[in-house]
């Protein structure tokens, strides 16, 4: 196993193998990535949605690599400030409950688009 997908999108977790899926909200996730990168493991995808209308979905999905020997201090960083933006963010409004079938399928969109520029990673 090369990668792991964290998530807490159902469509994710039905069509991927190798995904860590929780039933948590985003800044749940965001936390568990965090402690994993402090483990070692490190960002394959950004932990950020990649919109400001996204970062108000009730789901995201990140790809992270399996252990290395030392914590990568840039992605223990990454990691940190995405969590600070996502609260700062998300403090003044809170997540879109009513769209969450389309987060569903924007979220496994985005997903797959990271898998296409890092395809060499995953065969």
């Amino acid at each position: 196993m090369k990668n792991i997908i964290i998530t807490n999108n159902p469509l994710v977790a039905e069509k991927f193998e190798d995904v860590y899926w929780t039933d948590g909200s985003v800044e749940e996730i965001l936390i568990k990535i965090r402690d994993l990168v402090y483990q070692g493991y490190e960002l394959v995808s950004h932990p950020l949605a990649s919109s400001l209308r996204m970062l108000f979905s009730p789901y995201r999905s990140v790809i992270i690599s399996t252990p290395k020997q030392q914590l990568n201090f840039e992605h223990a960083q990454i990691i940190e400030n995405s969590i600070i933006k996502y609260r700062n963010h998300t403090s003044c409004r809170k997540t879109d409950d009513q769209n969450r079938d389309d987060y569903k399928r924007i979220d496994l969109l985005l997903l797959e688009a990271a898998f296409a520029e890092q395809q060499g990673m995953w065969q």
